[in-house]
């Protein structure tokens, strides 16, 4: 079954997403500032869900949800018809669900007891993880077959190669003594760069067909 989405809805959708992203960056940033007590090379983004001014980061991970939940729709209904942009989709869903699970329940805070949310968040961190790598690979693939995504294709092999290779950083970081909160903050960028390159192709396909 496919979705029909008029110009105007995908340049919505497209923009929304890229809204979320700008959202969720400036809110990171912001809480740099409003938590020096987290200092980043010890401290995942997670992190500053817990205490003082919590509500801004659990905001920012319904923002991301959000930009996900769009950015499936939007692929499923304008990118490539191929079998790995359809599976690219329902993974996209799956982090929207994902994030907003990641969202409800705060992680653990380094040294504190552990908690059931705390694990709850760590199980959706990874599947987040997961379905957010693997749409990366697949969907940037499926550009180069595809006529309207082929433009950003380059672009986006570029990015996916940063995400893959800062994923690969942040697993190596997950070891005592490592840094692994910049290896975070590294993936989350990368990561984030490459979304915005396909909500902004998701735009201009809206724009360039009114």
């Amino acid at each position: 079954m496919s979705i029909r989405f008029s110009p105007a809805h995908k340049r919505m959708l497209g923009t929304g997403a890229m809204l979320s992203i700008a959202y969720f960056m400036i809110a990171l940033v912001v809480l740099h500032y409003l938590r020096p007590d987290y200092t980043p090379d010890r401290h995942m983004i997670s992190d500053y869900a817990v205490g003082s001014f919590g509500w801004i980061m659990t905001s920012a991970f319904l923002a991301l949800s959000s930009c996900c939940f769009m950015l499936m729709l939007g692929i499923a209904a304008s990118g490539p018809q191929s079998t790995p942009a359809r599976i690219s989709a329902a993974l996209f869903g799956v982090a929207f669900c994902g994030l907003m699970v990641t969202a409800i329940f705060p992680t653990d805070i380094p040294g504190s007891p552990r908690t059931l949310s705390g694990d709850i968040h760590n199980a959706t961190f990874l599947i987040n993880v997961g379905s957010l790598l693997a749409t990366t690979v697949l969907l940037t693939v499926s550009f180069f077959r595809d006529l309207d995504w082929l433009p950003v294709s380059r672009l986006a092999v570029l990015f996916a190669g940063l995400v893959v290779a800062a994923f690969a950083l942040q697993f190596y970081s997950l070891r005592p003594g490592a840094p692994f909160g910049l290896a975070n903050r590294l993936f989350v960028i990368t990561l984030l760069s490459w979304l915005t390159i396909v909500a902004n192709r998701l735009r201009l396909l809206g724009v360039r067909a009114t």
